[in-house]
């Protein structure tokens, strides 16, 4: 018995080995992408609210687009995930192939678009009009490298699929570098600076806005050229050698499982666009708020998505070898260690709010108000942590249908109607706005927690395990 125990406890501390391997790079790929929001957010702060509030203005539109094509990845995780627990190292390389595909295509699709639609998207997100002109151009720029940026998301996430969370991290880490060295070049004019008894002069673009915008497109460009080159060169899942040609095997299912998440996401990111135009015509204290809270909140998800991705990738290789035991234990391990994990970061946020807040912006007003709705989030961050978890797994075994019903359900249903309620109708302020955000949030913690006792997540529970 003592025997059995101490086998169970060394299995046990052997799965959370491989869970924190899996989790801790794509978290630190994810700080480091904060890290660099906040500084681009405070370097920005510092020439006005006005050019907070024009990049500001257009990140949901961002979310959007992003999410789209991140969507695209997941169906490919799913089905990479899965050839990798199968030991079908062929299958997983053939799909990299149409991962390759699905790059080009989706990468030269939302270059036109969004080039083309550059000018309208501030008008679209109620933009005020003395900064709409700043806010078009910056969105321009930001979106003419968008096929390596494409690259990036897609061959990220192949290689995550994989098991390699470490070199998008590496990646990710001078991405982040190069934009924050290209601001401050950038962003500032020419300028006499000190350091300690010597005074040098510090050149400078003194572009404003406009030089954040370059900065983050050569970034994304240089990101995209590594991460192709790396995938092309990998051992184990690299395209090297297969046919770039549609495959209707791999693409149906890999498009089956993709295709109801990207209607999620393009469904949630457009929910966020018209939550955004809704705050946005509350004015320029709000939409600053606004802005410098999700940019605040996005560092203190971190846990919750970097373990979705490991437990995506884990319940994919868990189905692939049809190891229903081990699928039950995922569950067991992850759940835990997520909620503690979002419970200390929910609690960090509630403590430093103020500080925060403090960093971008030196407003009282939009300190005050930005703090008091970044408190408010922060109690119900254990409960999406838990809803985090089990639509990554439901995502690492192809279950997005479900997640979809959910998420356009809360989205449109309870956040969307809820704040335009409140906001456009009842003239209430940003903080009845980020109260229906909240109740979107436990909502889908009700609902995936019924997936969980329910067993809906998982599509071994009602399958006999094979020998």
């Amino acid at each position: 018995m003592q025997r059995k125990e101490n086998r169970t406890q060394k299995l046990n501390m052997e799965m959370i080995t491989v869970i924190m391997t899996l989790a801790w790079p794509t978290m630190l790929e994810q700080l480091m992408q904060t890290a660099v929001q906040y500084i681009d957010t405070a370097m920005v702060g510092t020439l006005g609210t006005q050019a907070t509030a024009a990049v500001g203005a257009t990140s949901t539109v961002n979310w959007l687009i992003g999410s789209s094509i991140s969507a695209l990845g997941v169906g490919f995780l799913s089905f990479i995930a899965r050839a990798c627990g199968a030991n079908d190292e062929a299958a997983a390389k053939k799909s990299v192939s149409q991962a390759v595909l699905a790059v080009l295509t989706a990468g030269i699709f939302f270059t036109i678009l969004t080039l083309s639609i550059s000018s309208y998207v501030p008008v679209w997100m109620q933009v005020d009009k003395s900064i709409q002109s700043m806010a078009a151009r910056y969105f321009f720029i930001l979106y003419i490298p968008m096929l390596p940026r494409t690259a990036s998301i897609i061959f990220g996430t192949v290689l995550r699929a994989a098991g390699d969370t470490k070199t998008p991290m590496k990646i990710g880490v001078i991405v982040n570098l190069i934009n924050v060295v290209l601001n401050y070049l950038l962003i500032y004019p020419t300028r006499t600076m000190s350091l300690f008894s010597f005074s040098f002069t510090m050149p400078g673009g003194g572009m404003g806005v406009i030089g954040a915008a370059i900065a983050s497109a050569i970034a994304f460009t240089f990101g995209g050229i590594c991460i192709t080159i790396i995938l092309w060169r990998h051992p184990r899942v690299s395209p090297k050698g297969q046919k770039l040609r549609p495959d209707p095997k791999i693409l149906r299912p890999c498009l089956r499982v993709a295709f109801p998440n990207m209607l999620q996401r393009f469904g949630t990111s457009l929910g966020y666009v018209a939550f955004a135009s809704m705050i946005n015509s509350l004015g320029e204290v709000s939409t600053a708020a606004h802005t410098i809270a999700n940019t605040v909140e996005s560092a203190f998800y971190i846990p919750g998505y970097g373990m979705q991705t490991a437990a995506a990738t884990l319940a994919g290789n868990a189905y692939g070898a049809n190891d229903k035991k081990r699928m039950e234990e995922l569950a067991a391990m992850f759940i835990p260690i997520e909620i503690c994990l979002m419970i200390l970061s929910g609690g960090t946020l509630f403590l430093l709010a103020p500080g925060l807040m403090g960093i971008f912006s030196t407003s009282e007003e939009v300190i005050a108000l930005g703090s008091t709705v970044l408190r408010m989030v922060a109690v119900s961050e254990p409960f999406y942590g838990f809803s985090i978890i089990i639509e990554g797994m439901m995502q690492g075994v192809g279950k997005t249908k479900e997640p979809f019903v959910f998420n356009i359900a809360g989205m449109w249903g309870i956040r969307i109607v809820g704040t335009f309620l409140c906001t456009q109708l009842l003239g209430l302020s940003l903080i009845s706005a980020w109260a229906c955000m909240i109740a979107h949030n436990l909502f889908l913690f009700a609902i995936f927690l019924f997936c969980y006792v329910k067993g809906v997540w998982n599509p071994l529970s009602r399958q006999k395990q094979l020998p």
